[in-house]
């Protein structure tokens, strides 16, 4: 009996052994966070500065010890620009990949891809997508973009607020937009404020997400003479219309809006004095009022990259966005110590988050608390050097009012020289 007790015992801790052995591997292997991402295309402007920061953040997570013993992996596919890619990508990422995290960027991309992370049960951590969980109202989605609870009024609120300080106030507007997701519910947030403001719509049409001929538009807009035009356009429209906009000349007292690109460095640089009088929104700007401890040091990192890189050399538009999204998914690891998505999303509403970015609390659906979107006029760009962009003054904040720096410069047209 003693000599099978002792065979027992010995079979039951090389089980043991085998189990911790195999318990240690699986510890071991990388935690994976995966998301599709616009490498290619119209959109890859501002999804590239999202890929560099991203692999940023892994590189200085791992150097501190990666999360919760584990190295991180970053693993992402190119959607060439077009949202109906998105659901095969974010099932591969889930099914065949077996990512243990997931996040998303851009409005267009993240909402074709929330059927499937919601069909899968897991928690996303997104951001530059305007008022994505308005129709699912998901409580395992989050985002970083400073919307608030109420984004598609959001991006247009300081827009409009700068107009109605002119005098006389403003009476008409014209709205245009691409036909696709992002513009559409920036011009329904738009309309809500018009409505408020008791403006009168004199032109209001949609164009094709690839429309490259945009001066029939602007000359509508100009024959309609409206006091202020509100744009909402994706990078790949944006050019062309502002290309239009130049060639054609606008008499409005007012023009910009939810305008995407003129954000990005290399497009500051291309526009130059082009820029000045444009109203449109940032997230990051070198203004007294918006200094986080951080973000400079960040900044110099992700720059001293981006040449390499083929990205964005100014990196204020998404990188400190991006990079803060990364440290929230990081505390909420370490703060849950899982990778559970339920426990994950518990401990994500209920957390005040610390980040380069400032603070970040997520109110019932998964968007900011409390909007941050910064409204900026371009005024004393010259020439085309981005040196001046990283300078306080050229794009001086006139919304919300608790930051502003500076006052709005009208009309358009004495605005703009």
């Amino acid at each position: 009996m003693a000599q099978e007790s002792r065979r027992a015992w010995a079979c039951i801790t090389a089980i043991g052994a085998a189990t911790g052995l195999a318990f240690a591997a699986h510890a071991a292997d990388p935690i994976r966070i995966g998301f599709g991402l616009s490498e290619t295309g119209g959109s890859a402007g501002v999804a590239k500065q999202y890929l560099v920061t991203a692999q940023i953040w892994a590189e200085d997570v791992n150097a501190r010890g990666g999360l919760l013993g584990r190295k991180v992996e970053i693993v992402h596919y190119d959607d060439q620009s077009n949202p109906a890619l998105e659901p095969g990508i974010y099932t591969k990422l889930l099914d065949v990949d077996k990512v243990d995290l997931l996040t998303a960027s851009g409005t267009n991309y993240s909402s074709a891809a929330m059927p499937i992370i919601i069909q899968h049960g897991a928690m996303v951590l997104d951001t530059l997508a305007l008022a994505v969980n308005d129709q699912f109202h998901y409580r395992r989605f989050f985002q970083t973009m400073p919307y608030g609870p109420n984004g598609k009024e959001a991006i247009s609120a300081g827009y409009f607020a700068a107009a109605m300080t002119m005098d006389p106030k403003p009476k008409t507007v014209a709205i245009t937009g691409a036909d696709a997701e992002f513009s559409k519910n920036a011009i329904e947030g738009a309309k809500r404020h018009i409505a408020k403001a008791g403006l009168q719509i004199v032109y209001d049409r949609v164009y094709p997400p690839n429309e490259i001929d945009f001066t029939p538009i602007v000359r509508s807009i100009k024959a309609a003479t409206p006091d202020l035009v509100f744009v909402a356009s994706y990078p790949q429209d944006s050019a062309g219309l502002l290309r239009a906009v130049g060639e054609q000349g606008l008499a409005a007292r007012q023009f910009g809006g939810a305008i995407v690109g003129l954000q990005v460095g290399t497009i500051k640089a291309q526009m130059g004095e082009r820029m000045n009088g444009i109203v449109d929104y940032e997230l990051f700007v070198h203004e007294p009022t918006v200094a986080f401890p951080g973000t400079d040091a960040f900044i110099a990192k992700y720059q001293g990259r981006a040449k390499d890189s083929g990205t964005d050399p100014l990196g204020y538009y998404v990188p400190p966005l991006a990079y803060a999204t990364f440290q929230v998914l990081e505390q909420a690891v370490e703060g849950a110590k899982s990778l559970d998505q339920d426990k994950l999303a518990q401990y994500m509403h209920k957390t005040v988050f610390k980040t380069l970015y400032g603070d970040i609390a997520f109110g019932a659906d998964g968007e900011w608390v409390k909007p941050r979107i910064l409204t900026v006029q371009y005024q004393g760009v010259k020439g085309h050097d981005l040196a001046q962009f990283e300078k306080a003054g050229v794009q001086p904040i006139l919304d919300p009012p608790e930051l502003k720096t500076g006052t709005l410069r009208y009309p358009y047209a004495t605005a703009s020289q």
